[in-house]
C-alpha cells in the first residue's frame, strides 16, 4: 500500500459488488485513479452465493426477479443462452465475466474491510482499513449495499424453536431440516413468497404459515407471454398516467388477491414495492400456503396472532428486511434513521459535496445496473466537468423527488428509498446535463 500521504488525490471505493466495480469501470474510462476495497476474497458481493464475508441473502434456489433484458451492464450484454430469469450462479459469473472483460480485478483489494471513514479538516478523507492503515483519499463512494444486515421486528415473549431471518437462509435441509416441521414465515416480501413457496412443497414443511401484517398484491413475472418488466413504460410519461394504466393492466391479469385466499390489500397495485412471484399464488390456491394476519407475541412452542388464535410452530423464519447501515462511519449525520437517509439523485448528501452513496435505493425494476447509471454523474463531478447546484437547492430537490417517486407509497421502512428506474435515470442524465452547463457558467 502506498503511503497516505501519496494517496490524497485518489478516490476510495468501499465495495465491489456490482455497484463497487460498475464505479470503478466509469473510474477508469475517466483516467480517474482509484483504489476499491473489497471485505471478502472475491467480487459479487450480495450475489456471491455462501460469501465468506457474510454479506450474501442468496439461497441456494434464488433467481433473481429481474428478466435478463433488464438487468444487462449496458455496455456488457448478458449472454443469448440465458433464461428469462437467471440463477443467481449465472448472474454471479456475468459479474465475473465483465470484471474480467474490463480489466478491474486487479484494481480491487480482496480481504481488505474499511474499519472507519473520517473527514479531514480540509474535507479529505481518511479511511482506516483492516490491514491497519490509514490512507488519504480525495472523495469517497460508498457502495456496500443495503440487503446484509437483518431487521428483525420485537414482539413480547420468547420463541424456544428454530428461528432464522431470511438472510441466513440456504436450503431446505441444512443447516436446518425443515422436513415435515411446521414453519412460520413472517413477512410478504420476495424472499417471503420465494422460501415459503419453496418449503411448503408437500414433501418438505408438514405446515407452512405466512404471516402478513397487510395485504399485498403478488404480481407475476410474465404478463402476456413475456417478462412483466419488458413493458416498463417510458420515463417521459407522468407519473399519475403511468401507474393508472398499469394497475389496469395488473388488475386485468392477476384479479383479486381475496380471492386467492390473501388478506385485500389496502392500497392499489405499485403503491407499495412489489412482491412478485410465479408460484405463490398457486401455492396458496393449493392450500399448501396458509395466510394469517398480524402477531400479537411469541410463545415457547409457536406464536399467538393478532386475532388471538395461538398455533404451535417448530421453525420461524423472519423474511422483514434490512437496515441501511454504514459501519464505517461515526458521523450522526452519515447514520441512517430508521432507513431514511435523504440524498440529492439518491447519491449525495448536502454538505458533504466529496461522498457519494451507490446503489443506496429501492429501484423498480432493478438494482443490478443501477449505479451504473449513477456512476455517469459520480464520474461527471470528480472530472470537473459537472457542477453541483449550492446546498439550498439540492435540499428542496430532494424534497421534490422524494415525493414524486414514493409519494404515492405507503409509509414503511421498505419504501424510505423508493425510485422508479426509467424516471430516475432520464432525470439523472438531465441533471448531468444541467450541472454541465452549471460548470461552464461557472469557468
Amino acid at each position: 500500500m502506498v503511503a497516505a500521504q501519496q494517496m490524497g488525490r485518489k478516490v476510495c471505493i468501499i465495495g465491489a459488488g456490482c455497484s463497487g466495480f460498475t464505479m470503478a469501470k466509469r473510474l477508469k474510462d475517466h483516467a480517474i485513479a482509484y483504489d476499491c476495497f473489497e471485505m471478502s476474497d472475491d467480487i459479487g458481493g450480495n450475489w456471491y452465493f455462501n460469501n465468506p464475508n457474510g454479506a450474501s441473502s442468496c439461497y441456494e434456489s434464488l433467481h433473481i426477479d429481474t428478466s435478463k433484458w433488464r438487468l444487462a451492464f449496458e455496455d456488457f450484454p448478458v449472454p443469448e443462452e440465458w433464461p428469462d430469469f437467471p440463477h443467481h450462479r449465472q448472474l454471479l459469473q456475468y459479474f465475473h465475466d465483465y470484471v474480467d472483460h474490463f480489466g478491474l480485478r486487479e484494481t480491487i483489494s480482496f480481504n481488505t474491510r474499511v474499519e472507519l471513514c473520517q473527514r479531514r479538516p480540509d474535507g479529505d478523507w481518511n479511511v482506516t482499513l483492516s490491514t491497519g492503515e490509514t490512507c488519504r483519499y480525495k472523495a469517497l463512494i460508498v457502495a456496500n449495499g443495503h440487503h446484509w444486515d437483518p431487521r428483525i421486528p420485537e414482539y413480547p415473549g420468547e420463541f424456544d424453536g428454530y428461528q432464522i431471518h431470511s438472510h441466513t437462509y440456504r436450503d431446505p435441509f441444512a443447516p436446518y431440516d425443515f422436513r415435515g416441521k411446521r414453519v412460520l414465515i413472517v413477512g410478504a416480501g420476495n424472499s417471503a413468497m420465494d422460501i415459503a413457496s419453496e418449503l411448503s412443497q408437500r414433501p418438505i414443511a408438514k405446515r407452512l404459515v405466512v404471516s402478513m401484517r397487510r395485504g399485498v398484491w403478488v404480481l407475476p413475472k410474465y404478463i402476456d407471454g413475456k417478462p412483466a418488466d419488458k413493458a416498463v413504460l417510458p420515463g417521459w410519461l407522468p407519473n399519475r398516467i403511468g401507474r393508472a394504466l398499469a394497475r389496469a393492466k395488473l388488475k386485468k391479469t392477476i384479479g383479486r388477491m381475496e380471492d386467492y385466499g390473501l388478506p385485500k390489500p389496502d392500497h392499489e397495485p405499485l403503491d407499495a414495492h412489489p412482491s412478485v412471484s410465479g408460484e405463490f399464488l398457486t401455492r396458496v390456491g393449493c392450500g399448501d400456503i396458509v395466510p394469517r394476519g398480524a402477531m400479537e407475541r411469541l410463545e415457547p412452542d409457536g406464536v399467538v396472532f393478532a386475532d388471538g388464535v395461538k398455533e404451535p410452530f417448530d421453525a420461524i423464519i423472519w423474511a422483514t428486511g434490512y437496515k441501511v447501515s454504514f459501519p464505517f462511519f461515526d458521523d450522526p449525520q452519515l447514520i441512517p434513521q430508521e432507513n431514511r437517509f435523504a440524498l440529492y439523485k439518491r447519491i449525495l448528501k448536502p454538505g458533504y459535496n466529496n461522498l457519494y452513496f451507490l446503489g443506496l435505493a429501492q429501484p423498480l425494476p432493478t438494482l443490478v445496473n443501477f449505479a451504473e447509471q449513477q456512476s455517469k454523474l459520480v464520474a461527471a463531478h470528480l472530472s470537473g466537468s459537472y457542477a453541483l447546484p449550492d446546498d439550498s437547492e439540492m435540499i428542496n430537490v430532494i424534497a421534490a423527488d422524494e415525493m414524486r417517486h414514493k409519494g404515492h407509497f405507503y409509509d414503511a421502512p421498505r419504501h424510505t428509498m423508493q425510485v422508479d428506474f426509467n424516471q430516475y435515470v432520464t432525470d439523472l442524465l438531465r441533471e448531468v446535463s444541467e450541472g454541465t452547463k452549471r460548470k461552464k457558467v461557472l469557468q
